[in-house]
């Protein structure tokens, strides 16, 4: 069961944003980039509030992604990435970004807190920052 609207066209988006963000980081990275993307969707707090849908998560400005911004964002959706990201509407989760709303890529170590959000690990390449559970107990919630 889905835990946001998708249809295919949202699909295609949230799995063109996932490889343009994280590929380098593989799938499992991918997936992780993509519970954000999932996670801001469905919640309705901090910055995310008035945001309902894949398209306006994956466009919204400002503190939106970068990836929108370049070509490869663009390139056609391939078929190993969808299957990724209906996983992820489906509500699969990844450590450590099962409550995530935000993540980067930083130069170095991760910082312990990121525009004033704790730190909730890394993989590969990207850290991964959760709101406190009073702050948004919404990505808290299970499906």
């Amino acid at each position: 069961m889905a835990v946001i609207k998708a249809n295919s066209s949202d699909i295609d988006i949230l799995a063109r944003l996932m490889r343009a963000e994280a590929e380098g980081d593989g799938e499992l990275g991918m997936l992780t980039a993509g519970n954000v993307m999932v996670n801001r969707t469905r919640v309705r707090c901090s910055d995310f509030a008035n945001v309902n849908t894949i398209p306006h998560m994956a466009f919204q400005s400002p503190g939106g992604f970068e990836a929108v911004q370049k070509g490869y964002f663009y390139q056609r959706a391939r078929e190993k990435d969808r299957r990724l990201a209906q996983r992820l509407v489906n509500g699969e989760r990844f450590h450590p970004a099962e409550n995530s709303l935000w993540f980067f890529r930083p130069d170095g170590p991760c910082p312990a807190q990121w525009w004033g959000q704790w730190n909730t690990g890394r993989y590969k390449a990207h850290c991964f920052y959760s709101p406190t559970e009073s702050e948004c107990a919404e990505v808290y919630s299970t499906y």
